[in-house]
């Protein structure tokens, strides 16, 4: 494999902000990690990371360069090597287990064109805006009855562990067939899925491990894998008005998808599916109390629900990065990129970069274009961006005629997580309207 640093006149990133960027317990404090980031937007937006024990890496931060690399997914491929980033020792364990490769989950994340656009296909009529609307009274049904639950606090509570984790789980696994009594296996599922760094969320088995996330990761897969397999031949004997069907009845050139295909859909929607909209929802709520004439204007003025939405999501940016490599020689930004040379794409840089958002720190649910990249851009954009859109503007559109303030009732906590995570708590207090 090419390395990122064969040239010497490549820009080598200084080794502190380059182990900042790469560390996921960076991402469990905002001060931190976007400080970071916009040094490197300053000083060196497309820059070259070597940190112990993990491959050279180019760091890309600004807006512009991750919307040309996420263009292109025939220059720039996710499945040569592992689209997650991980150390060397974590790649190696993974392969172990694999055979050989450090692509462990045959999802979407994991594909390049043309088998990319194959899969996506499968689904992709069902995530149309059009399809998803249809939705809608089934899904305000389940955000009142959240509602109800979060105003039962009586004033105090945990807005992510008491709500926000719970509806959107409700919602993605209502509509994808799985029973109501296995959400709390999903869920803890997901959190160990996603925050296999964070000490908070590893298994015993595998704490003090050198390869803790990587292990996690693979547990939680098999469990993952363990109990759709068992769901699926359900729907295949048994078919039902359910996204887990569609999938698991799903044919390419007239033959049924393979096991691992099927299972990374599943591992898929039943992950990213609610982690990344609770966070935005929590990261929705934490901006308002923090920028409070956001709460105001929007008391006044539901039709900005719309705007706090895509905003909660810039201002959150659920997803931290996903890795690119090279399928040849070519130039970003005046950087030459080599063949094989892999690229990590920070998309909560992005989503701060003062060339595209004014006073980018700053919540604003009036911000006009908001030209986040939170749901990346290019085919691999998120399928279900418009059904986690919906998700939030109704649960918004719910809560908020219920109370009338809100404040913080203790720190917010954030998940330890380089890859995909949010808040693990936030306290608050709150008036019923």
């Amino acid at each position: 494999m090419a390395s990122a640093t064969q040239t010497t006149s490549r820009p080598l990133i200084p080794q502190h902000i380059a182990e900042t960027v790469i560390a996921a317990k960076s991402y469990a404090d905002d001060a931190v990690i976007y400080d970071a980031f916009k040094w490197l937007r300053e000083n060196m937006p497309l820059g070259v990371a070597e940190v112990e024990g993990y491959d050279p890496i180019w760091i890309v931060t600004r807006h512009a360069d991750i919307r040309t690399v996420e263009k292109d997914a025939k220059l720039f491929h996710n499945a040569d090597f592992n689209p997650i980033l991980n150390d060397r020792a974590s790649d190696a364990f993974t392969r172990e287990m694999t055979g050989g490769s450090v692509s462990g989950l045959a999802s979407l994340t994991y594909m390049d064109p043309p088998v990319h656009q194959q899969y996506r296909m499968l689904t992709a009529n069902w995530f149309l805006p059009g399809k998803i609307s249809k939705l809608e009274d089934q899904i305000r049904e389940l955000a009142r009855k959240s509602v109800e639950n979060f105003l039962s606090f009586d004033g105090e509570c945990d807005f992510v562990r008491d709500f926000a984790l719970h509806y959107p789980l409700r919602v993605i696994m209502t509509l994808f067939g799985v029973p109501p009594e296995d959400e709390p296996k999903m869920l803890k599922l997901t959190q160990e899925f996603f925050g296999g760094h964070d000490p908070e969320e590893q298994r015993e088995e595998v704490k003090e491990d050198p390869v803790a996330a990587a292990k996690m990761w693979a547990a939680a897969l098999e469990d993952f894998f363990q109990y759709f397999d068992v769901l699926a031949e359900k729907r295949r004997a048994e078919p039902r008005d359910d996204l887990l069907t569609l999938i698991a009845n799903s044919r390419i050139n007239g033959a049924p998808i393979g096991r691992d295909e099927a299972n990374g859909y599943f591992v898929a929607i039943a992950t990213a599916g609610h982690d990344t909209t609770s966070s935005s929802v929590a990261g929705g709520m934490h901006g308002m109390i923090e920028f409070p004439q956001n709460f105001e204007k929007v008391k006044a003025d539901p039709s900005l629900i719309p705007g706090l939405v895509d905003e909660a999501i810039r201002w959150t940016s659920p997803v931290k990065h996903f890795m690119r490599n090279a399928t040849q020689d070519t130039e970003v930004s005046g950087q030459a990129i080599k063949a094989m040379d892999r690229l990590m794409v920070c998309y909560p840089s992005g989503n701060r970069d003062e060339a595209v958002f004014e006073n980018p720190d700053r919540f604003d649910i009036t911000r006009s274009p908001n030209r986040h990249i939170a749901f990346g851009f290019g085919q691999h954009m998120c399928l279900g961006q418009h059904l986690a859109k919906l998700e939030m503007r109704i649960l918004f559109e719910e809560l908020l005629p219920h109370i009338s303030s809100i404040e913080l009732a203790g720190p917010p906590r954030l998940v330890e997580t380089n890859f995909v995570g949010g808040y693990k708590s936030l306290p608050v207090r709150f008036r019923k309207a």
